[in-house]
């Protein structure tokens, strides 16, 4: 954790936003390559997969990563975030994780907070149509508080569809039907890691409802973490993620490790492929997760 005195020179150090900042180009750029390799004349269906696959892990392992803590700063850097969520099709996130997720977090309202017993193969369909739904429905109450119709030019989620409906027809005419489906490929690859990711970061773990549709404030024991150093080093500290909870805005090069908040066994390329095996993720994670809220009360 930084000590006392470290907070500001940490926060100010120019390399670690030029960090993030560098996703964008390397993101686009290997979109673009993954998609000239994958339909250049000769590549044979294996090699095809492979990229694709390849192209996919980096999209979601990088840039979802670094357009999650983009999301959370500056107007400009919020901007970037999109770029790169419209890169996987998925630039709707950028709404409901701050104003939904964010508010709801590990409560039955948050389709991003999977509930006690509920396996990854639910979640994935609980969380990515909840998700649309969530974003719209708050786009649509900010747009009618500022007296704009629905489908109204600053609609962002409008505006998000159309930017990815753009890439695609790029891809179609630079690269092909082949690159149209290389480039939903990889956006579905990179998308199904960043679900994975939202169900091991909160399963089980549930604020107590104080009364009917309010729940306890959210603390640090409602978010799973790692103190593993490959994950923290590898995805921007995002183990840490009881204090980026706690602290949206605090920079990644920030966070702390909280020794209170309920402790993964291993770090997140574990969990994730433990979690693709539900009954085996039960047995690990469900009394830990039973441990964890009865600590809570």
């Amino acid at each position: 954790n930084p000590i006392p005195g470290e907070e500001r020179a940490l926060s100010s150090r120019l390399g670690y936003r030029l960090l993030t900042a560098s996703a964008i180009p390397i993101q686009i750029g290997l979109i673009v390559f993954g998609a000239s390799v994958v339909t250049a004349p000769g590549t044979t269906m294996m090699e095809a997969i492979g990229g694709t696959v390849a192209v996919g892990v980096s999209s979601g392992a990088f840039g979802i990563v670094v357009a999650h803590e983009l999301i959370h700063q500056r107007r400009v850097e919020r901007w970037l975030s999109r770029v790169l969520m419209s890169s996987v099709t998925y630039a709707h996130f950028c709404v409901e994780h701050v104003q939904g997720h964010h508010v709801l977090v590990a409560t039955p309202a948050d389709p991003a907070s999977a509930p006690p017993g509920q396996g990854l193969y639910r979640f994935l369909l609980r969380s990515t149509l909840g998700g649309w739904r969530s974003a719209w429905r708050i786009e649509v109450a900010r747009l009618k508080r500022k007296g704009h119709a629905v489908l109204h030019p600053r609609n962002r989620i409008l505006q998000d569809i159309i930017v990815s409906a753009g890439l695609g027809a790029g891809a179609v005419l630079l690269w092909g039907w082949v690159g149209l489906l290389f480039f939903f490929a990889q956006s579905a690859i990179a998308i199904l890691q960043l679900e994975a990711i939202n169900y091991i970061e909160h399963y089980g773990l549930q604020r107590r409802e104080v009364s009917p549709g309010v729940y306890e404030a959210a603390t640090t024991r409602h978010s799973w973490n790692t103190h593993q150093r490959l994950t923290n080093d590898a995805l921007l500290n995002l183990g840490r993620h009881a204090d980026h909870h706690n602290f949206a805005g605090r920079r990644y090069q920030l966070l702390r490790h909280e020794a209170d908040a309920p402790q993964m066994p291993a770090g997140y390329a574990a969990m994730v492929l433990l979690a693709f095996v539900p009954p085996l993720w039960r047995r690990v994670m469900d009394p830990r997760a039973t441990a964890a809220m009865a600590s809570v009360g």
